[in-house]
């Protein structure tokens, strides 16, 4: 039987992977409009989550190590400068259940 030239390891490597769409959408700042306003939402994943911050929706922890998310105005009268500044740090599920 005549041997192969070829590398197996090549051909593992021509395949193409499967997207990830959970790791594609998970850095994504959106806009969302609620009763409230505009509002910028930016996820952070658990990886990126290194400091305990409390989230004003339920007046809990969000600790560190834990996937949340980050809001701010999109529609402040005062810039967006101070609309960053006064950015806040909430549990997924609280900031979807706030109106």
């Amino acid at each position: 039987m005549p041997r192969s030239n070829r590398s197996r390891r090549r051909r593992a490597a021509e395949e193409p992977s499967e997207l990830d769409l959970e790791r594609i959408l998970l850095g994504m700042r959106r806009t969302e409009a609620k009763r409230s306003g505009t509002w910028n939402v930016q996820p952070v994943g658990a990886a990126a989550a290194q400091k305990v911050y409390t989230c004003p929706g339920c007046g809990a922890e969000v600790p560190a190590g834990v996937a949340h998310v980050v809001t701010w105005r999109a529609d402040g009268l005062m810039g967006e400068q101070a609309d960053l500044a006064a950015r806040r740090h909430w549990h997924s599920r609280c900031w979807q259940i706030e109106p």
